[in-house]
């Protein structure tokens, strides 16, 4: 009963580890959100500051966020290598 009982702890204590690491990506993923979606919003009020016509303003803010995350997701991927 007792070898089973310290399987069962040793097996709680593994998951509450792989929790707390899930929990601290969980926040930097937050994070890099948080910090794209900033840049993002600022190169939408930049284009919108250029004065250009409403239409192709919102074509242009689609673009940039189709290419600003492949960056970002490419470069983030890398860094914990």
């Amino acid at each position: 009963m007792e070898r089973v009982n310290a399987s069962l702890c040793l097996e709680n204590l593994l998951i509450m580890q792989e929790n707390e690491r899930l929990r601290r990506q969980a926040q930097q993923l937050d994070q890099e959100n948080k910090a794209l979606l900033a840049e993002l919003k600022q190169r939408q009020q930049q284009h919108q500051g250029a004065g250009g016509p409403s239409g192709s303003v919102s074509g242009s803010g689609s673009a940039a966020a189709t290419n600003l995350k492949p960056a970002k997701a490419a470069g983030k991927q890398q860094q914990p290598k």
